[in-house]
């Protein structure tokens, strides 16, 4: 059986010109080798913020290297660069603005400007995207609250179902 294959797209400028090593996304990476119990890879890059980009970038992911979900970390203020969120929109078919919507609403728990932030997640054929913020803590703040939900979501568009370390995570799926 192949393995699950998750995208992890770091979205900085800085970043992606190696003036800064990248965290947020090897955070995501931390994240998900607590949480999932199943074999998995990622595929994992860095590149600026640049809506083409991303854009180029998340339908590879999703329809070339078709991973069954995409993390972003990055882009998702108000600044004028801060476009991941515009690039999300544009490829996916389906929005699901309820990840967002918890995103921020955990993130309140701890800082006012939390209402700044615009993540969102969609859905590309079989592919979940999900913007995440670009701190570390956010980043695990974040992915704690909507992890619950994302192995269901998964199976619902048509991934096999994924084993968590239920110590780490508990999941929600309806009962049989």
């Amino acid at each position: 059986m192949n393995k699950m294959k998750i995208g992890v797209l770091t979205i900085s400028d800085r970043a992606s010109k190696g003036i800064y090593e990248d965290i947020s996304g090897k955070e995501i990476i931390n994240v998900m080798n607590e949480y999932i119990a199943s074999d998995w890879i990622s595929s994992y890059h860095i590149i600026p913020d640049e809506q083409d980009v991303i854009e180029q970038k998340l339908i590879a992911l999703s329809d070339e290297e078709e991973c069954c979900l995409i993390f972003t970390t990055g882009g998702t203020g108000p600044a004028p660069r801060d476009v991941t969120p515009e690039a999300t929109e544009n490829v996916c078919k389906k929005m699901m603005p309820g990840f967002g919507e918890l995103m921020r609403q955990e993130s309140l728990k701890y800082v006012p400007t939390a209402i700044l932030s615009r993540q969102t997640a969609g859905i590309r054929n079989k592919t979940l995207i999900v913007n995440l913020p670009g701190k570390p803590k956010s980043i695990r703040e974040c992915i704690q609250a909507v992890f619950p939900a994302i192995p269901y979501c998964l199976e619902l568009i048509g991934h096999p179902f994924m084993d968590i370390n239920e110590n780490n995570i508990k999941v929600f799926r309806p009962k049989k």
